[in-house]
Formats: C-alpha cells, structure tokens, sequence
C-alpha cells in the first residue's frame, strides 16, 4: 500500500500542524518567563541591579551560596541601603550638634577712617566740628563659647534621629535578606530552566525515534501518511521548546549576572542542580514567634514609632523656655601691644511668647507622622503573618506536588513506552503515542515546576523568617 497524494493529506497537515501549535503554546504557557519581578521587592526595584565587578576572561563556576556571596557584596539595593545608614549618622550628627559646645575663635584689627559728614554730624553743641575722625585702630582676640544648657527640643530631636539611625540599621539588614531572596529566586529560575533544557532534548531525541519509526511504517505501507506527519509535527514542536527553552536559559542567566553585580559578558556556568532535599517542619506559632523576633523591616518599623514619638515630643518643647551658656575671653583694644584682658559671661533664658502658630503646626506634622508609622507597623505586622503561613502553606503544597510529579513521570513513560509498543505492532497509530508523549512532557514540566517552588518555598520562609542567610545555609545543606 503506497502513501496517496493530492489535497486530502494536505488538510490532514494542516489540521495537525494546528494541533502541535496549540499543545506548544499550552506548553510554552506552562514554563517560566525570564524578566518577570523579583517576589518580595515590589517589583522594579534596586535589587535587580548592581554595581558590576572586573570582567574575568574565565567561566566562572557558579553556585547558590557564591551567588548570594557576590550579591551581598555587589547588589545595588543593599549598596544604597549602605549609604542610608551614613546619612543617618550625619543627620543624627546635626541634631546632636545643638547640644554640644560650640567653640570659636575670630580675631581681628581694624584701622579706621570715619566721615562724620555722612553720618548727618556736623556741629555738636553749636561747635562746629571736622567732617573727618580719626584714622584710629580696633584689636580683639577672644575665644567664644556657646553651650546649651537645657533644650528640650533639640534633646528628643537628638533622640529621634538616634531612633532614625537604628532604624536605617535594621533596614540594611533586611536590604540583605532581599537581596537573598532576589538572587535565589534568579539562581532557582535558572537551574529550573536548566532542567527544562535537558528535558526539551530529551523529548526531541523521542520525537525523532517516533518520526523515524513513523517514516519508516508509512514507507513501507504499514501506517498511513498522516502518522507521519502526526510524528514530523511533534517532532518541530520539540524542536521549537528545546529553542525556546535555550532563549530562556541565556537571559535568564543575564538576569543572574544583574542581580549579583557580574561583569557584562561574563560567562559562568551554574553548579548546582537544586536537587529534593526534604524540610523538616516548624509550627506556625514557632514560625510567627521567630519572625516577630528577627525580621529587621519589622524591628525597624518599631524604630520608627519610637523615632516619630521623640519627634512629637520635640514639636511640643517648641512651646517651652530654653537656657543657654555664652562667654568669650581674650585681648582688646587700639593696637595689639596695647591690649589687656576682657571677657565677657552671659546666660540666656528663651522664653517662647508668640511664634505665628509655627510650634502648632509642627505638632501636626508630627501627629501625622506618628499615626502613619504605627498604622505601617500594624500592617506590618500582618503582613509577616500572611508571609510566614503562605510560606508554610507553599512549602507544603509543593512538597506534596514534587512527590506526585515524581510518580505521574514513572506513569507517563510506561504509558509511552506501551504505546510506542502498540505503535509498532499495528494495534494503534501515532495519536496515541503523541498524546503519551505529551503526557511525559507535561509530567516533566510539573516535576520541574514543583521543585523550583519548592526551594524557592524555602528561601521564602527564610526571608518571612528574618534569617535569610542563615536560611540558605540551613535549608541548602550540601549545595
């Protein structure tokens, strides 16, 4: 029996080519995307950058813990993060300057020349005087001191700004936890589009033993023509995921190269496989109780209701008297070699009468601030309990799903192994054996997904947990 010709085989083409489409786009659908936001950095952000290092002429061997290494050092986040606490410093430098003494020293001689003309001085007391005095000379050398000696409000000033600068302590310390979850999420999305790769080439390599099992059948008239075209479209749509996977993978890897501050160009190769290593389980109330404890961007949130409350307190003293110490000694008078000693001691006491309303308006600026930062403490706060049970509950689920993608693997290649069987003894035709192969390819894809969320399930509770770096060490043992 010979193949037969005209527009009958051509429909059966044009209907299997739309077939093999659609099950590629439902395929293509089902794989990551590289470029999607970073979780937990509010998408575009500064964690996806970085300062890049030296371009080494060398593939660098790359793995999850050197990755989050070169991340912590070189990840624009945590870099500006870095550059927040030194403004702090500086800010709580100017407030605190108001309560040091101030100490200056500004000598000086003067010789004048005064015209009494222009000053309107022309007779005194009838006697008609010279337009002109002088020259005569002035000489004064003191050193002068200034000391606040009570200022309630530059005091809680000062303290909210030391309150300001823990808490920009606290947000660099949470800066590195993002940057472990910015850099395991890009590591985790490569590895898996790794796998997704020797999958695509696994599939391909299938694909062309059916198409040629096909040929060969519909060669020698055992299977009709549109088994092989069945089996040449398949085959064309392994090809298309395997180039597409590939695609994935390059800018994926070039995501990874930004996260970490890598030179652009710089080839490295991934090292680990982020392969099932099971977790052992905490409670949900040992979970919430550890977060509380240790999330920075908690604990710096707490800063800031304590920063905002000194600051309505220094808002209030605007209302208040304040005492300060002045006092200068030195030499004065016409010419240095005539000077003698003088001195001058003084204390002030500023008693506020009227000030335009400024002093209330402070305060309502500063109740303001100090509703919003409790309101963003509250949400917070329920935030990180949302966090840590979707990690628990995430960490679960995947588990369960990396257990039954392993077995519907094992189900769907011995479904592909029989068909490819029944194939070949006549029983049934290439429908049968794409469907199968599909089938293993959907089970790859799950078990490969699963795992991804899997570990990255684990870097999410870390993060949730506040010991993002000591999460990986603990939960990656042996990567």
């Amino acid at each position: 029996m010979k193949p037969s010709h005209g527009p009958v085989p051509a429909l059966l083409l044009a209907g299997a080519l739309s077939w093999g489409a659609a099950t590629s786009l439902a395929q293509t659908e089902a794989t990551s995307s590289p470029g999607q936001p970073i979780p937990g950095t509010q998408g575009v952000s500064p964690f996806a950058g970085s300062v890049p290092a030296k371009l080494v002429p060398v593939v660098i061997p790359l793995s999850l813990r050197e990755a989050i290494d070169r991340g912590l050092r070189q990840n624009l986040g945590l870099l500006l993060s870095s550059a927040d606490i030194g403004a702090a410093r500086g800010q709580r430098w100017e407030q605190l300057s108001a309560l040091l003494p101030h100490v200056t020293a500004a000598p000086y001689i003067a010789d004048s020349k005064i015209n009494l003309a222009e000053l309107g001085i022309t007779s005194l007391g009838g006697v008609k005087i010279p337009p002109s005095v002088g020259p005569f000379s002035y000489f004064d050398a003191r050193v002068a001191v200034t000391q606040s000696l009570f200022d309630w409000k530059s005091i809680n000033a000062t303290r909210a700004a030391t309150q300001n600068l823990k808490s920009t302590e606290y947000a660099f310390k949470d800066a590195r936890d993002l940057v472990v979850l910015a850099v395991g999420y890009t590591y985790l999305q490569a590895i898996a589009d790794e796998a997704r790769i020797e999958t695509a080439e696994a599939q391909v390599k299938t694909a062309q033993a059916l198409f040629d099992q096909a040929n060969d059948q519909v060669n020698a008239g055992t299977s009709p023509a549109i088994d092989g075209l069945r089996a040449k479209v398949e085959l064309q749509t392994r090809q298309q995921q395997l180039i597409q996977a590939k695609n994935n993978l390059a800018i994926q890897k070039l995501t990874v190269a930004r996260v970490i501050g890598l030179a652009p160009g710089q080839e490295f190769e991934l090292t680990d496989k982020s392969p099932y290593q099971p977790f052992e389980g905490i409670t949900t109330d040992e979970a919430l109780k550890r977060a509380f404890a240790s999330r920075s961007d908690y604990l710096a949130a707490m800063t800031d209701v304590r920063s905002a409350e000194f600051s309505r307190k220094a808002a209030v003293a605007g209302y208040l008297p304040s005492l300060a110490f002045n006092a200068d000694v030195g030499d004065g008078g016409a010419h240095p070699s005539t000077a003698s000693q003088v001195f001058d001691v003084r204390g002030t006491l500023s008693i506020p009468i009227f000030q335009g309303g400024s002093v209330h308006g402070d305060v309502l600026e500063a109740d303001a601030r100090l509703a919003q930062t409790r309101e963003r403490l509250d949400n917070l706060r329920a935030q990180i309990d949302s966090d840590v049970r979707t990690a628990l509950l995430n960490l679960q689920s995947s588990a369960d799903l990396v257990s039954v993608a392993r077995s519907n693997i094992d189900l769907a290649e011995q479904t592909l192994l029989q068909s490819r069987d029944r194939f070949s003894a006549g029983v049934t035709d290439t429908v049968e054996v794409v469907q199968s192969q599909e089938a293993v390819a959907s089970a790859h894809e799950q078990y490969i997904s699963s795992l991804y969320s899997f570990n990255f399930a684990k870097i999410s509770l870390a993060r949730a947990l506040g010991i993002a770096e000591e999460g990986v060490k603990e939960y990656f043992k042996g990567q």
